[in-house]
């Protein structure tokens, strides 16, 4: 199993720009770390729920059923611009009690929609993950390995991310900066859905 070039691989997949990364980071930036943090780990429970179907050979029905893949995607892109058009709608009232947001457990249901809609983490599993597969060995086994280190990998990208974002919310969100904040994040949200549309298409 190479080990080393799996990480990186990881690594290059995780640092690009994406749904989970732009979500992450807009509620961190909006919500605070605690909440952030809620979001992490909606995420890696959906990145644990790709790794294990791909275990189970689900990768294999994807690949071969591309009207499956393109369900899945355009869900993903869908529930994107849904989060876009939310934030847009909340940073008109940028004064808002913060009471009448979502609570940590929708939060970390959201992550984990975000997540087993991601197409890129989809096409990870069904394309890049068997070609680190080699032909000794239970092909189940060391799909559950190599899964869970993307999990780890993964989860620790998105909470420096989190980290990041939380000591730029401060400064960020002070007096009339906030609106604009706010609705920067949402055009943030609504280009991560169109950068996902395009760039996971077959």
């Amino acid at each position: 199993m190479r080990t080393v070039e799996f990480v990186v691989a990881v690594l290059l997949l995780e640092l690009t720009p994406g749904p989970n990364m732009a979500y992450l980071a807009a509620l961190s930036l909006t919500r605070g770390r605690r909440a952030a943090l809620a979001g992490v780990v909606g995420v890696a429970l959906g990145l644990v729920t790709h790794a294990v179907l791909s275990a189970l050979g689900m990768g294999a029905l994807v690949a071969d059923y591309p009207l499956v893949y393109e369900v899945l995607r355009w869900a993903g892109v869908a529930f994107m611009l849904f989060l876009a058009w939310e934030g847009w709608q909340g940073a008109q009232d940028s004064a808002a009690d913060e009471t009448a947001t979502a609570s940590p457990a929708q939060l970390l249901l959201r992550g984990f929609i975000t997540n087993v809609l991601n197409p890129k983490s989809i096409l990870f599993f069904v394309a890049v993950v068997p070609g680190f597969l080699t032909a000794q060995g239970n092909a189940t086994a060391r799909l559950a390995v190599l899964g869970a280190l993307y999990v780890g990998i993964a989860t620790a990208v998105h909470i420096a991310i989190v980290l990041l974002a939380a000591e730029l919310r401060p400064w960020l969100l002070e007096g009339p900066r906030s609106l604009w904040v706010r609705r920067g994040l949402s055009l943030l949200l609504a280009g991560a859905a169109a950068w996902l549309a395009f760039s996971t298409s077959r």
